[in-house]
């Protein structure tokens, strides 16, 4: 984990900036603007040595068609709680989810908050959202 990214963390949860848990969310944590996500992503010395793990909770058949780039894995949201640990990260690490929408991915959210993970993020509108800024999917398949 970088530690720049690390920082940038804590000054968007120490500050407030762009990290909202909105009012028809059913979800209590944190989420990231596609805007915050891909300017990290850009400023990363490679999508490996992001500083997070990017988790795409959709179906196996949606993340094969396109997935936002850096992804790390796909574990569908109704299979996180039996498959979490996949995704390799200690309840400290720094994980994002996202879905096509942001209401799985709210679920997932949840669901790892649940399992003692302390710092989860869901990408604010997800891919339509990715899509809508006008950002490119990469090859799926992880």
């Amino acid at each position: 984990m970088t530690l720049r990214w690390l920082a940038y963390l804590g000054i968007l949860i120490l500050t407030g900036a762009g990290v909202t848990s909105g009012p028809a969310s059913a979800s209590h944590g944190r989420q990231l603007s596609v805007q915050e996500v891909k300017g990290a992503l850009d400023k990363a010395h490679s999508l490996r040595e992001k500083g997070f793990i990017l988790v795409d909770v959709r179906s196996v058949e949606e993340h094969d068609s396109g997935a936002i780039p850096g992804t790390d894995l796909n574990i569908e949201f109704r299979e996180m709680a039996r498959r979490h640990k996949e995704i390799g990260a200690g309840l400290d690490d720094h994980i994002v989810v996202y879905c096509q929408s942001g209401k799985r991915s709210n679920v997932a959210q949840d669901t790892l908050m649940e399992l003692g993970y302390r710092n989860v993020y869901n990408i604010r509108g997800s891919v339509n959202a990715w899509l809508q800024a006008g950002y490119p999917l990469a090859g799926g398949r992880r």
